[in-house]
């Protein structure tokens, strides 16, 4: 089993359904701020989780796994204003923070088994 690839397409599917449920929303000045901060983070994500397979050093790797880290830390935090703002469904809001927290975990125990190194 290919951890690398499994976490690549679970990262990406996670942006995705981030800009899916809360590009269909109705404007306003707050969610609009929100929407754009959490999309940024989410596929910051997945961005910086590709290039933590294509790093050229350890060095390297564990400083994107570090960005990976604080980038998904940051998507939950939104998550969990959008979940106290109510934009979402409940149901829907606790899909994407559960698998939102469970990269979180599967990252940093990625990244101190990488500073372990």
């Amino acid at each position: 089993m290919n951890y690398n690839e499994i976490f690549r397409k679970r990262t990406k599917v996670l942006a995705i359904l981030i800009i899916k449920e809360l590009s269909g929303l109705k404007y306003s000045d707050e969610l609009t701020i929100i929407r754009k901060q959490i999309i940024r983070s989410a596929t910051s994500v997945a961005a910086n989780y590709r290039a933590v397979g294509r790093a050229r050093s350890n060095k390297e790797r564990f400083a994107k796994m570090c960005i990976v880290v604080e980038e998904a830390d940051e998507t939950l935090f939104l998550l969990e204003i959008i979940e106290e703002l109510a934009y979402l469904p409940d149901k829907k809001i606790k899909l994407l923070m559960e698998e939102t927290t469970e990269i979180v975990k599967v990252m940093s125990t990625y990244r101190k088994s990488l500073s372990n190194h």
